[in-house]
């Protein structure tokens, strides 16, 4: 006969399937979510400097207004993120027309080299551009209805995934302003939930994960920096003449895996074959961006980034690849500073197991 449950205990059960209730309503509603996750990371970030500004005076009792406060620190924000578009743009509309025109020559060389190679394996097939444009006119005519519903259908899911991203971008200012004016009233309420019993562990590890992000971030930072030096630096030593953007660009959008990394190389590509006649502008590319992966993934990120929060080499390659195969690209972007959190998680929860009745009995 199984022991009836006391009024804690049916207490207990229902406000856990309340909470599972919950998670699983923010699972389900993850697309919607993604503005305001995005708006709460920044408002994490920039909280410091609103605070900051909070604290100015002007004469003994007036202080600036927190309202005034969120707006100038966002619109700084805002302004870093236009300023970093506008060093990508220019350097982007110099190289795409340039290497245009340089297509058709690119294609007779590769034309010249494996078109022979080619028809010795019986392939007669021409890569200059008067044999590519007889292929692709080839494919529509053969297969013009299917290729036309492709391309429709492409279109449709496309300009609805483009709509979704500019209603995202345009709700994440109005909701970082917003958690910004409201952000310390949110986290005491947010507090408040807490059951009293656990009310003090919890703002103890609430205060160590916050200070492990803080660390995680001025680590982060300094990684960029260095990279950004080091990347305008080693191009403008090769010769490259856009030395400096390409090398801001990687190295400031190093924060986000593989994107910082590949969009400076894809331009560092173009225009060594753009600026150079032979092949030593992408052997020193090569080399560049070579050096500077060894030197962001076996020093930099490790020792600026992964002792910052307590994490080893290894843990922070594992952290990488465990939350990218769970989460895709977000995952990877958030990878060590979830790991932050989850550590300190495991501390707490290791010492509790080894004060247990358990483990001691």
């Amino acid at each position: 006969m199984p022991f009836p449950l006391t009024l804690e205990q049916k207490q207990t059960a229902f406000w856990l399937a309340v909470w599972a209730a919950f998670l699983f309503l923010l699972v389900t509603l993850g697309p919607v979510l993604t503005p305001f996750l995005a708006a709460a990371i920044f408002a994490y970030a920039l909280n410091p400097g609103v605070d900051r500004l909070d604290r100015i005076r002007f004469g003994r009792r007036v202080s600036m207004p927190r309202p005034l406060s969120v707006t100038i620190v966002v619109m700084l924000f805002f302004a870093a993120i236009t300023t970093l578009v506008l060093i990508v743009v220019p350097v982007l509309q110099k190289e795409i027309p340039l290497l245009q025109a340089q297509i058709p020559a690119f294609l007779a060389k590769a034309n010249d080299l494996l078109a022979p190679k080619l028809r010795d394996l019986g392939l007669n097939v021409r890569l200059d551009s008067a044999g590519i444009k007889q292929m692709a006119s080839e494919q529509l005519s053969a297969s013009g209805d299917a290729i036309w519903a492709a391309a429709l259908n492409s279109a449709r899911v496309g300009g609805t995934a483009v709509l979704g991203w500019l209603a995202t971008l345009t709700l994440i200012p109005v909701v970082l302003f917003y958690l910004l004016l409201d952000w310390h009233a949110m986290l005491a309420r947010i507090a408040a939930c807490v059951p009293r019993r656990y009310i003090g562990a919890t703002l103890g590890m609430a205060r160590e994960v916050d200070t492990l992000l803080a660390q995680y971030l001025r680590g982060q930072l300094l990684v960029m920096l260095v990279l950004a030096i080091y990347y305008s630096a080693a191009l403008g030593i090769a010769g490259f003449d856009v030395a400096l953007p390409v090398g801001i660009i990687t190295g400031l959008l190093v924060f986000i895996p593989y994107l910082g990394f590949g969009l400076g190389l894809v331009l560092a590509l173009i225009s060594a074959v753009l600026q150079f006649s032979d092949w030593s502008g992408v052997i020193a590319v090569a080399i560049i961006y070579g050096c500077g992966q060894v030197l962001e993934g076996f020093f930099l990120t490790p020792r600026l980034v992964g002792e910052r929060i307590g994490l080893n080499p290894l843990a922070v390659i594992f952290a990488l690849l465990a939350f990218g195969q769970l989460f895709g690209f977000v995952g990877v972007l958030l990878a060590l500073p979830a790991s932050a959190v989850l550590m300190v998680a495991f501390k707490h929860l290791r010492r509790h197991y080894l004060s247990s009745s358990f483990y001691n009995a």
